[in-house]
């Protein structure tokens, strides 16, 4: 589904849903101003086209013991489809990369890795250069959360109403 295929009603129940994904559905319906059928209809349609991709319960890294985020950049020897593929499929299966971003610029990949602890950290560090074609890590430890948001900035109605208008 594309996003000129959403409609207003489409993108308030993506804004509610990414605020509060365990809302009822009657609350939903409210919130949206349509009845429960077809609300219920249009959130198993935007999850059949993968707008919507899954729910989660987001954590606390603090209270479950891993307090030390730390962004790494990694630059590999050579940057070549088997090298990317390695690194890619290594970082892929570890548990504390929480993201990992192919990028442009001195790095090829920028790492966001939480631990429990710096001795972790320092295990972790030393698997990494382990992996085929790791040529640099640099590493940048978090002092202070200053922004976290897992909502996306929808453009919402705005859009729906600039495609609505095209159609005609």
């Amino acid at each position: 589904m594309r996003p000129s295929e959403l409609d207003s009603i489409d993108w308030k129940i993506l804004t509610v849903l990414q605020q509060d994904a365990r809302v009822a559905n009657v609350d939903l319906c409210e919130k949206v101003n349509l009845s429960p059928s077809p609300c219920l209809a249009r959130v198993k349609a935007l999850e059949k086209t993968g707008v919507i991709n899954r729910y989660v319960a987001l954590l606390d890294p603090g209270a479950v013991g891993l307090g030390v985020s730390v962004f790494v950049q990694v630059r590999l020897e050579k940057q070549v489809e088997a090298a990317l593929n390695t690194f890619e499929g290594a970082v892929a299966v570890r548990p504390e990369v929480m993201e990992c971003y192919l990028m442009t610029g001195t790095s090829d990949y920028l790492l966001r890795v939480v631990v429990a602890d710096l001795p972790e950290f320092q295990r972790f560090v030393t698997d990494l250069t382990k992996i085929p074609g790791v040529g640099n890590i640099q590493s940048s430890f978090a002092l202070k959360q200053v922004k976290y948001k897992t909502a996306l900035p929808l453009p919402g109605l705005e859009l729906s109403r600039r495609t609505q208008r095209s159609r005609k």
